[in-house]
């Protein structure tokens, strides 16, 4: 860990690692006693906050999937996700392209977000309707593998996390019945996409989570390229799986659009700039961003302030706890209103740096 009070004091930081803790919260660490002294007028503020967030840190961790973290890096794989998609034969394959630090350019790879596949058995990813409609509301990871009969070292939940997020906080909403408005629709604006613009084809799976519901998304941000502003792609069919003989296949290259389930427009810009644009055709009962970084970025002050305007409810998350309190700290200073909905886990959500890698 780096010490917690570089940059603060005159003198440097004493060589070696940062190993003295906060007695306190146990979440900060220092070089020397005289860093910590000096760094206490700021973090006497935080440690309360800090030490309830870590007494439950362990809860965030506990995911159900067996797939291993890698070995130590390499030279030939410096990174921690490319040598662990190596590790299960997945680098640079198919949807797992955009796990790489290995080059995201989205702009010349139209269609292969929804044309790639999963490179997996059929075993080991939903590539086909599942055996029986949800239930009730899926809570976990391990409930949603239950029900999509997945094995625990499937790592589909690596590139899932998206639409299964968004599920999360489509009930979090209490939009979760099947019938929104009297119609069987779901409309939902999707807020800073990023790598996900290679991975629309894992968005099919909401087809599986809302049966029987015509779901438009919206995806708006700033990394949308500007030769795909106001693509519409149209997602009718599952991501298929790597066995050749699997029923996934017997739909590849349907053109029959009345049947699609999941409809995706993308517009390239920040959320209040185009956000008139976009509610002529299109009124969502969700707005959604996730892994928003609201504290980091001020160019989200302004789409607060619009959304805080149209009335419709919205559902930021964060890479981390104290993320998500600091970003509530901002919504709640522009809206002038406490969150309606608290700081929660968001139990769908994975990061693989929280799987030990």
């Amino acid at each position: 860990m780096e010490c917690a009070a570089k940059g603060l004091a005159a003198e440097p930081c004493a060589g070696g690692v940062a190993d003295r803790r906060c007695g306190g919260c146990g979440a900060v660490a220092y070089c020397s006693r005289v860093h910590q002294i000096i760094h206490w007028r700021v973090h006497k503020e935080e440690c309360e906050r800090f030490a309830e967030q870590m007494r439950h840190i362990n809860a965030l961790s506990q995911f159900p999937f067996t797939f291993l973290e890698p070995p130590a890096l390499n030279h030939e794989f410096p990174s921690a996700r490319c040598l662990f998609l190596q590790s299960i034969k997945l680098h640079q394959k198919g949807l797992w392209k955009s796990e790489c630090i290995c080059g995201r350019d989205v702009a010349p790879l139209k269609g292969l977000s929804v044309e790639a596949e999963w490179n997996l058995q059929s075993s080991l990813c939903p590539c086909a309707e599942p055996k029986n409609p949800v239930s009730s509301a899926l809570a976990s990871w391990e409930a949603y593998y239950q029900w999509r009969s997945l094995p625990l070292h499937s790592p589909v939940a690596v590139l899932l996390h998206w639409p299964l997020t968004l599920y999360h906080c489509v009930q979090l909403s209490r939009t979760q019945t099947p019938r929104y408005d009297g119609q069987d629709t779901l409309c939902i604006h999707y807020l800073g996409p990023e790598k996900e613009l290679l991975q629309l084809a894992a968005f099919g799976e909401l087809r599986a989570l809302f049966p029987s519901v015509q779901i438009h998304i919206e995806l708006v941000g700033p990394e949308v390229p500007k030769s795909r502003d106001g693509e519409v792609v149209n997602i009718s069919r599952y991501a298929c799986c790597s066995d050749k003989s699997c029923c996934c296949k017997s739909s590849i290259g349907s053109k029959d659009l009345s049947c699609t389930a999941v409809t995706l427009k993308l517009w390239k810009g920040f959320y209040h700039e185009r956000c008139s644009d976009i509610l002529k055709d299109s009124v969502p009962q969700l707005i959604f961003a996730p892994n928003a970084g609201v504290a980091a970025y001020p160019s989200w002050m302004p789409t607060i302030e619009m959304i805080r305007q149209t009335g419709i409810p919205a559902i930021f998350t964060d890479f981390c706890e104290e993320a998500a309190h600091l970003a509530s700290c901002c919504i709640s200073s522009i809206t002038g209103q406490p969150l309606k909905i608290p700081i929660q886990e968001v139990y769908l959500e994975i990061d693989l740096s929280r799987n030990g890698m």
